[in-house]
């Protein structure tokens, strides 16, 4: 019991004594009379009644752990499924940009082609219209003495290779932009394959939350309507108790009043002027016997406060040792003055990069904040170190600069994982110093600074400026 509470006494408990002193009331205004005591059976049944409360209070608070146990599990699931599909969307956007490469490579060599095209069809007119398809005779038979027909030899032979390579090109050309378009069209595929299988990755996500989120908000409501009906039943039992203790007690006291001896007549006074009766005494009153009456025991308890104690925790990195360098204090202190500016945010799933805040994706998508990675994205992104936007890509990117628990620094950024592979992790959180993170944490949450935590699901942790 906390101090806020202690003295206050619970209504049950007045409603209890209400009923008791009406029974002794009712004693007292009538001698020998008590009032009416609930029988057993209706005590037995208010019991029943208080036990099945409390059993269905039980049930539904042990289904409601299961159910926070599985959505935890299916949040953690969701973040495994939001990076798989953030990846694939990445690797959609990648082969699309190929696939517009190759296109414009593909656009390039059909012009090129076109360009042969035409240069093959100029050759086959002259050479129609000259009536040859060696236009170059007339030339030559036309020469000025033997140093001019060999001029022009020379010059037809290079004008004749040339429109034989004209012809070979065309068909290189041609090749390679059948070539192109294929790829083009390989490249666009493959970014249509890689989209679907990110949206199948989100649309399943997407149901994992939902589902979660449903099942335990409606366990919680059902959870409530229990405990009223467990707290109706107890205080209609601990009135029956109350009322029938009254009852006895003032029973008890109505007999003890009954079986209590009359005080005898007082003698009559003797006549003025006559003798006293002899041999007989002055009646006079016995001494009082009675010492002080003693209290009774005291109905008064002691309060005690409990006192929470914190289990131990334990972690490292997932290689056991530290490999990072010393961190640098300029990007450190960026990283978290960045972080700490964004206090107060909603957490957005999907939300949230390197330039700052942003809406998230279904079933956030009015939700203006930032995811755990977006989160530590935009916090080192000021101090001008791309970590990357999901939170085990930001693991695998530092993975050679690990850092143990015990070597914690500020800015590292630390990690937890539902598996042993980096595949695995699904929450990022920014080290303050002094037991402290600051980290997005779930939906219905803020960005906040809160107690570092390790547990079974502790990954490890890494530090970008090292």
């Amino acid at each position: 019991m906390d101090s806020g509470t202690r003295g206050r006494v619970p209504g049950w408990v007045l409603r209890g004594v209400g009923t008791a002193l009406a029974a002794l009331v009712v004693v007292g205004a009538v001698p020998g009379t008590a009032a009416a005591a609930p029988g057993d059976a209706e005590i037995a049944d208010a019991q029943a009644e208080r036990d099945a409360a409390a059993a269905q209070v039980g049930a539904v608070s042990a289904r409601l752990a299961a159910a926070e146990d599985a959505a935890a599990r299916a949040h953690q699931a969701a973040q495994i499924a939001l990076q798989d599909y953030e990846e694939r969307l990445d690797a959609a956007e990648e082969a699309q940009a190929a696939a517009d490469r190759a296109a414009a490579l593909a656009r390039q060599a059909t012009a090129e082609v076109e360009a042969g095209r035409v240069e093959v069809a100029s050759f086959a007119r002259d050479s129609y219209m000259q009536g040859s398809t060696a236009p170059g005779l007339s030339a030559l038979m036309s020469a000025q003495g033997p140093g001019e027909l060999l001029e022009r030899a020379s010059l037809l032979e290079a004008a004749g290779t040339h429109r034989v390579d004209v012809v070979d090109r065309l068909t290189v050309l041609e090749e390679q932009a059948s070539a192109a378009s294929g790829t083009a069209a390989a490249a666009a595929a493959e970014a249509e394959t890689l989209r679907a299988e990110a949206a199948t990755s989100l649309s399943t996500a997407q149901a994992q939350e939902r589902s979660a989120r449903t099942q335990a908000a409606e366990l919680a409501e059902q959870r409530t309507a229990w405990e009223a009906e467990l707290a109706e039943a107890q205080e209609t039992l601990y009135g029956l108790e109350g009322a029938r203790a009254a009852a006895e007690a003032a029973a008890a006291a109505a007999a003890a009043a009954a079986a209590r001896p009359l005080a005898p007549a007082p003698a009559p006074a003797p006549s003025s002027g006559g003798p006293a009766p002899s041999g007989s005494s002055a009646g006079a009153p016995a001494p009082s016997t009675g010492g002080p009456s003693s209290p009774g025991p005291s109905s008064g308890g002691s309060s005690s406060g409990g006192s929470s104690s914190g289990g131990s925790s334990s972690g490292g990195s997932a290689s056991g040792g530290t490999t990072a360098g010393a961190p640098s204090g300029s990007a450190v202190d960026t990283a978290i003055a960045a972080a700490r500016s964004q206090r107060g945010l909603p957490y957005s799933w999907g939300g949230g990069g390197s330039t700052g805040p942003s809406y998230g994706i279904p079933p956030d998508t009015g939700i203006y904040g930032f995811d755990c990675s977006g989160l530590t994205q935009y916090a080192y992104a000021q101090a001008g170190i791309a970590i990357g936007g999901t939170s085990r890509e930001q693991w695998y990117r530092f993975r050679d600069r690990q850092v143990a628990a015990r070597d914690l620094r500020p800015g590292d950024l630390v990690f937890w994982g539902s598996g042993p592979g980096y595949t695995s992790i699904y929450h990022v959180a920014l080290y303050l110093g002094n037991g402290q993170v600051i980290h997005a944490p779930q939906s219905g949450d803020v960005v906040r600074v809160g107690s570092m935590w390790y547990g079974s699901n502790y990954f490890g942790a890494v530090r970008p400026s090292g």
